[in-house]
């Protein structure tokens, strides 16, 4: 495996976004399970990431956090991938609008919703995600009507969305709407998700046995 490309990540976590994004890419990489209070707070992941949070790549001397900014910077320096729209199009602006919609708005309000903790009616201005319901509507504008989100093929922007999508109607924090089924269906169905699945599903099950045994 490439030691160029090297993801810190838990097969419980948002990580499960970047490696089906590095299963996308096609490039070798490499990936380093790390497990919540102990390795991912030790000493030498945190001069890494100081969040001490997963995911986080590592590519050569570049370090990037946050699931989306992964996605957009994997998608930006592998451009034979086709995992970036074209720049300087209509199709562009969608792809950035919709992605980070999804790591702000979206993450911030069904977060925000599963914990209890919505901006009351009277203070949604304060919020940046205003309120759940709006949200949640833009959300569904945003994936009907056609088969991807940016231009005229899958793109990060697409796959961002999907996993916030599919992760919400698994947990039943995104409301279960004909269109977001419909859009899960078909981000789910890339071999690249089908196989970052089997290898994430594998490896979370070695570790509930490691921690069984222990």
């Amino acid at each position: 495996m490439s030691a160029d490309l090297i993801l810190y990540s838990n097969p419980m976590s948002r990580g499960r976004i970047a490696r089906w994004m590095l299963e996308e890419v096609g490039r070798p990489y490499a990936i380093e399970y790390l497990d919540y209070g102990t390795t991912m707070r030790s000493p030498e992941f945190l001069k890494i990431n100081p969040m001490g949070k997963v995911p986080t790549l590592r590519h050569g001397e570049a370090v990037v956090t946050e699931a989306a900014a992964i996605c957009a910077y994997l998608a930006a320096t592998f451009p034979d991938a086709g995992l970036e729209a074209e720049r300087g199009t209509p199709a562009y602006a969608d792809y950035l609008r919709w992605l980070f919609f999804a790591a702000g708005p979206v993450e911030a309000a069904v977060t925000a919703k599963a914990l209890g903790l919505l901006a009351p009616p009277e203070k949604r201005a304060m919020a940046g995600y205003g309120d759940y319901g709006s949200v949640i509507d833009t959300l569904e504008h945003a994936v009907s009507g056609k088969s991807f989100i940016a231009g005229d093929h899958f793109t990060a922007a697409d796959l961002y969305v999907g996993a916030h999508i599919g992760w919400g109607l698994q947990f039943g924090t995104i409301e279960s709407r004909p269109a977001f089924i419909a859009y899960r269906d078909m981000v789910e169905a890339r071999p690249a998700f089908q196989r970052a699945k089997a290898l994430d599903d594998e490896a979370m099950q070695r570790m509930q046995q490691q921690q069984q045994q222990q």
